[in-house]
């Protein structure tokens, strides 16, 4: 199925969404519902133009991520601290000088408040990436150099390390933010399920279902994060299938390393970050 047709087929679940929100504790009155975007740069939309107003460049954050997407289509107040390269230890201290720590823009007011966070925490899966396109390259594409050099090591640091940042940084929000409801967003896929694209994203064939099952544990770090602190998962691995970053220009919603199509690379491009608005909203 196109991206486009899905995109028009989650968007007609808006109405259904929004009359659920009009009936939920998140949303009691005629009144903006007050909503903050936090998070790192899946969440910021980096890479995709043009540049939101009001917070330093450095953040690379865009007017056109999903928190845009979704205040536009929803009415809500939006205060959107999001930025490019956040880890979880940004929600208490400061990513840049004269950028307040994120969990700043909460408060008892706060109703609604969504995020993507974890994936820059211990570098873990930059450094896959990286460890893995510098391998794929050195072996012109073939085998599993990545997998066979590192095996569990990357999973291993998620789940001991990452999965605790994550549920601390979550119990963090909801202190901050006591009468809000708490989103947190999965990554969408990066690479589809086998084969790859190289040299696109230069993975070598063997190690595109590794660097997946990474981003696979990844994700299910977040899962896990909001179940044990009462916070709502929005699930991007399913509806991602097919948009990955190894598809045409017209049907992904991430771009590869090179032939980008705009500066979103192996980031979401503006179609990707619609798709995590109208996810939000079907969730919602």
């Amino acid at each position: 199925m196109r991206s486009s047709t899905r995109l028009h087929r989650r968007a007609g679940l808006t109405a259904a969404a929004m009359a659920c929100l009009v009936m939920s504790p998140v949303a009691t009155s005629a009144a903006p519902l007050n909503y903050v975007n936090m998070g790192d740069s899946y969440s910021a939309g980096s890479g995709v133009l043009p540049l939101a107003s009001g917070i330093t460049p450095l953040c690379a954050q865009s007017s056109r991520n999903w928190a845009h997407d979704l205040a536009t289509t929803a009415g809500f107040r939006l205060t959107d601290v999001s930025c490019g390269g956040a880890q979880t230890s940004h929600y208490t201290n400061a990513q840049y000088p004269g950028t307040p720590p994120q969990l700043d823009a909460l408060s008892s007011a706060t109703q609604l408040v969504t995020m993507t966070i974890g994936g820059n925490d211990e570098n873990t899966f930059i450094s896959a990436i990286v460890a893995c396109g510098s391998a794929g390259v050195l072996t012109g594409g073939q085998g599993s150099p990545c997998k066979n050099a590192y095996g569990d090591m990357f999973a291993n640091t998620i789940n001991n390390k990452v999965y605790p940042n994550i549920v601390k940084a979550l119990q963090a929000v909801k202190t901050k933010a006591p009468n809000a409801r708490v989103l947190i967003a999965g990554y969408l896929s990066i690479l589809p399920p086998t084969n790859g694209c190289f040299p696109s994203i230069p993975i070598a064939t063997g190690d595109v279902p590794y660097l997946g099952g990474i981003q696979a544990t990844l994700n299910g770090a977040v899962k896990r994060a909001a179940a044990a602190t009462g916070a709502t998962y929005v699930d991007l691995t399913a509806i991602s299938q097919g948009h990955d970053a190894c598809q045409p220009t017209k049907n992904r919603w991430v771009e590869p390393l090179f032939g980008a199509n705009g500066l979103s690379i192996v980031h979401p491009n503006a179609t990707g970050e619609q798709a995590m608005a109208q996810q939000t909203l079907a969730t919602l």
